[in-house]
């Protein structure tokens, strides 16, 4: 007589979660969309972004928080790429820094019908959001800060950004390289951020522009840029130790 199986509903939620994780993890190995694939440990970073992307709203806003809610907000990690005693010293930079960026200017180029160079200036006549939300730290502390800036997906809009693009890609003037994907890039609340509080953003915080993905884990927010590159590929920015991927 064979024995009978009772099938409850937490075994049930138990063997469909199973069978949906080995169906998103074959397709991130038989063809990864994610710019993750490569290594065992990236392959589970293509599964994360994979299944977040399937499982989770692509609508859903971080919280927003009162002025009343602003804390203290440490700058970790900060590499000054204006200080000559740093390894992340930048000459370019410094002398930007030293003219309070007057002569400063973000570069858009790659799929985009119209590439240009964007000053403070240019990028104050789009219309701004502004928009108190929650740092979340990879190393675990958080910080509520306001952020005042243009959101990135209206200056992609305005460079005219072409159907085949998929990611957009940022580098910085401390020599940090990372992307986002275009559900990212065009999230209401992803920015180009030019003030910190109410001020002209500080140098640690990232002067003159940075960027900020509410959606993601802190480092994903990229300080000091210098010029964005809109691609059908990711540029992988080698052995940061880092997830591509890392959705909250």
């Amino acid at each position: 007589m064979k024995k009978r199986h009772l099938i409850t509903r937490r075994n049930a939620l138990i063997a469909g979660a199973a069978s949906v994780g080995g169906y998103l993890l074959y397709r991130t190995i038989k063809s990864s969309p994610t710019p993750t694939y490569g290594n065992i440990l990236r392959m589970g970073d293509a599964f994360t972004y994979e299944a977040q992307r399937a499982l989770l709203s692509q609508k859903a806003l971080a919280k927003e928080y009162t002025k009343e809610d602003i804390s203290s907000f440490p700058a970790t990690g900060t590499t000054n790429p204006a200080d000559a005693t740093k390894p992340s010293y930048n000459k370019e930079y410094a002398a930007l820094h030293k003219n309070a960026f007057a002569d400063w200017t973000l570069q858009v180029e790659g799929s985009v019908s119209k590439p240009g160079a964007y000053s403070l200036g240019d990028l104050r006549k789009f219309s701004s959001r502004t928009q108190i939300t929650r740092h979340t730290c990879e190393e675990g502390w958080t910080a509520i800060a306001e952020w005042t800036g243009v959101q990135l997906g209206v200056l992609l809009q305005a460079a005219g950004i072409q159907s085949k693009a998929r990611f957009v890609n940022f580098y910085c003037y401390d020599g940090y390289i990372d992307s986002i994907d275009m559900l990212d890039a065009f999230h209401p609340q992803t920015l180009l951020a030019y003030t910190m509080n109410g001020k002209p953003l500080p140098t640690q915080h990232g002067a003159p522009l940075r960027l900020r993905v509410e959606t993601q884990i802190g480092y994903k927010s990229l300080k000091y840029l210098q010029r964005i590159v809109v691609t059908d590929e990711y540029v992988d920015p080698g052995d940061s130790g880092w997830a591509w991927y890392t959705g909250i």
